[in-house]
């Protein structure tokens, strides 16, 4: 069975807090050059950002991103965790991720669509559109 879809679940620790918190990574083929980042809350929904793969490419290793997600292996204590960093006009949070789940995640998506192919894989008429349908 193929699939254009690739999910990942895991409990994340937000803002050094004890409690962890359910987070589910996806990636989808026919939005190549993105990820989705969802965490659910207190009443079972889920909050979603989507932001470009290439963030969480880099910042296995390098602090990544300027805008309103950043992912940074130098601020976790421990090296096998990463720290993503959202930040909106509502609020800031920050959320301790496995650097093996990660790059596990990323590993599955490269098998969709590989790292440096995203053009060839991204739809731009499809783009075009749905954003002229709005």
């Amino acid at each position: 069975m193929h699939t254009d879809a690739v999910h990942q679940t895991q409990f994340v620790l937000l803002n050094e807090s004890t409690t962890p918190v359910l987070s589910r990574l996806s990636y989808h083929a026919a939005e190549p050059f993105a990820v989705t980042v969802a965490f659910r809350t207190e009443r079972g929904r889920w909050i979603e950002w989507t932001f470009a793969r290439d963030l969480l490419v880099t910042g296995l290793d390098d602090p990544s991103g300027l805008g309103d997600v950043r992912v940074r292996p130098d601020l976790s204590e421990d090296e096998a965790m990463l720290t993503l960093e959202i930040e909106s006009p509502d609020g800031y949070a920050s959320f301790e991720l496995e650097r093996e789940d990660i790059q596990t995640f990323l590993d599955s998506s490269y098998e969709l669509v590989p790292l440096g192919e995203e053009s060839e894989s991204f739809d731009v008429d499809a783009l075009i559109e749905e954003i002229s349908n709005v």
